[in-house]
């Protein structure tokens, strides 16, 4: 009998966060749990998204190697990039018939698509202009009064269709159906980022990793104070990453304060720097697994030879991220643009004498995900366009913020704490962590 995977959740305090996870289940299991998923998506998710945007057909193409951003969220796990040109055509034949989906190019994707071939050719396959002509045919037959296409000066998500298949497709599709072309720019952002419910345990598992692989870095398995660097933490990680089978989706960072340096010290990383008792230690790390991405920055501490315990200035410094942490999630609400809480959260912050920055953003199908900005770190007036989307129930966002707290026992220099955690819009608008927040500093001894 196959495995079932049990999507273990650990409930133990956060100090106990090392303990080793359950690993992910077989690549096989994970694809037939990923495929689910996609067949979830396109039946109950993309059908209504179309409607909600006023969108009779929705095309989405894209060539080998210059995918649309939209396409690996519309296809099997084991379609690693799209077939010389694939096509698909997304049609909807109204509420009793539900969506048309056909591919011109490329495979079924397990029966989810009907593959449409060039009948004139002696093997059946579409290439080339027969593509086109294959293409018109079709349109031509269901007649949409509007015709979507991936193009936006604003959602990169929504930016796919690239300018030569833009021009093959208005040669192809002639005056009249050219007039029906639409950017239906929220149709590809919200599919991309609206999240099924049965996806949480499976991402609940996977910042559990995370979690335990943070915690065994932040600590003497790894870190040997006087011995150990940043860089030599980061290239356990990557090395931990990969032999669990998985990916990074971006370098991780390892930055050290030290209480010897003047102002805000957080130090660069892109040079070795020794890891020494009294340092504060910050990671940014996320990886990559089931077409899913965490993204979690967590705060050590080494203690010093006399020290039993985190200095409580530095404790203080914690507990002001903590805070606001508080105040951005108490403000994430449906019909609420992005700029709307982040503004509002920079007003509360400010009231409350926190000295921070928030810069939240949406987490799933990529770490940099598709929907609304909650502020950029060098953006904290608003982000134009990307922070007016609004926010959406079954979404997931990266918690990400920072502050800076004067601490005491380094004669009141500032210390810069960076925290971000992975949290859900469930279907009700209620946001709550994945997994749950940091609020103890690891310990290094």
């Amino acid at each position: 009998m196959r495995r079932r995977w049990p999507f273990v959740l650990c409930l133990l305090p956060f100090a106990f966060a090392a303990a080793q996870p359950p690993p992910l289940p077989s690549l096989r299991e994970q694809a037939e749990i990923q495929q689910q998923w996609l067949k979830a998506r396109l039946e109950r998710v993309l059908p209504s998204l179309m409607r909600k945007h006023g969108v009779a057909m929705w095309l989405v193409i894209c060539r080998e190697y210059n995918e649309d951003p939209v396409f690996f969220s519309l296809v099997s796990p084991t379609v690693l990039s799209a077939r010389r040109r694939t096509i698909y055509l997304f049609f909807d034949r109204a509420e009793d018939k539900g969506l048309e989906r056909l591919a011109l190019g490329g495979g079924s994707n397990g029966g989810l698509y009907t593959v449409h071939r060039d009948p004139d050719s002696p093997n059946r396959e579409i290439y080339g202009d027969a593509q086109w002509t294959l293409l018109r045919k079709l349109i031509e037959e269901r007649r949409p009064a509007t015709i979507a296409v991936n193009i936006s000066h604003t959602h990169a998500f929504a930016d796919g269709l690239s300018a030569g298949e833009r021009e093959k497709l208005q040669d192809a599709l002639g005056p009249e159906f050219t007039k029906r072309l639409i950017r239906a720019e929220n149709l590809a952002v919200e599919y991309i980022a609206l999240r099924l419910p049965e996806m949480l345990p499976a991402y609940r598992h996977m910042v559990e990793i995370a979690h335990s692989l943070i915690g065994r870095a932040f600590s003497n398995e790894v870190i040997t104070p006087g011995k150990t660097t940043n860089h030599d933490v980061v290239w356990w990680l990557r090395e931990q990453v990969a032999r669990l089978g998985h990916t990074v989706w971006f370098h991780p960072t390892v930055r050290v304060q030290k209480a010897a340096k003047t102002g805000v010290s957080v130090l660069r990383d892109d040079a070795p720097v020794l890891i020494e008792r009294g340092d504060v230690l910050h990671v940014d790390f996320g990886f990559s697994a089931l077409r899913l991405n965490t993204d979690t920055q967590h705060m050590g501490y080494v203690l010093r030879e006399a020290e039993k315990d985190v200095p409580e200035g530095i404790k203080r410094a914690l507990k002001n991220t903590n805070r606001l942490q508080d105040i951005v999630m108490e403000r994430i609400r449906p019909g609420r643009s992005g700029n709307e809480v982040l503004a509002d959260a920079l007003d509360a912050m400010k009231a409350e004498s926190i000295n921070g920055s928030v810069y939240c953003h949406p987490v799933g199908d990529h770490g940099h995900g598709s929907g609304p900005l909650i502020g950029l770190w060098d953006r904290q007036q608003g982000v134009p366009g990307r922070g007016d989307t609004v926010i959406l129930p079954n979404t997931w966002f990266s918690i990400e913020l920072s502050a800076t707290t004067p601490v005491p026992e380094w004669d009141n220099k500032d210390l810069w704490i960076g925290q971000e955690e992975d949290a859900a819009l469930d279907a009700t608008g209620r946001i709550s962590w994945v997994l749950r927040r940091q609020s103890e500093y690891h310990l290094v001894r």
